[in-house]
């Protein structure tokens, strides 16, 4: 690899580890070909990518980005999976595949900055997706709002149905002198 290759290389890898919101580090060997395409494949359809690349340009390019944390995971043949929107969606992709294929072993994620085991990425995997979170959090914060709407109305009506109960009891009053 030249040089000038070498530079572009590092420099869209920097680009790609500050963009990321999800990176999970990977073991490929004994994968062939076809099932790296595979997995390729799989992630693309998800917005994600899979790319193998030189431990020294990759250690390289971690250097001032949140990947620097976990730059000791650069040893051996490692694949990178890069998630740039969520990294729940990443994580679950990866899990499934090397669950189907058990060569693709994993050693290790970076998710929103913070340095993963590989346990803590399959913790991480059973969570909701991000879309039934948000709806978790909206449903109980509306709650007690809604309650609160509620007992105001009750408070309302009960305060009607009084005023309605004085009212005849009046015009019963009235009507009987």
């Amino acid at each position: 690899m030249r040089k000038e290759e070498k530079v572009r290389v590092v420099s869209e890898l920097q680009d790609k580890f500050q963009r990321a919101k999800g990176i999970v580090f990977t073991d490929y060997r004994g994968l062939n070909v076809e099932e790296i395409t595979g997995l390729r494949n799989d992630l693309r359809s998800a917005e994600l990518e899979y790319r193998v690349v030189k431990n020294s340009l990759a250690r390289r390019a971690a250097e001032g980005t949140p990947v620097d944390s976990a730059k000791d995971i650069f040893s051996g043949p490692v694949g990178l999976a890069i998630g740039y929107d969520d990294p729940l969606l990443l994580v679950k992709k990866i899990l499934e595949f090397s669950k189907a294929n058990e060569k693709l072993e994993i050693k290790g994620g970076l998710v929103e900055g913070g340095v993963c085991s590989v346990e803590q990425l399959k913790a991480i995997s059973a969570l909701p997706p991000r879309e039934v979170q948000l709806a978790m959090l909206i449903g109980a914060m509306q709650s007690p709002l809604s309650k609160f709407a509620g007992l105001l109305n009750a408070t309302v009506t009960r305060f009607a149905y009084a005023l309605e109960a004085l009212k005849e009891k009046r015009a019963a009053a009235g009507a009987q002198d």
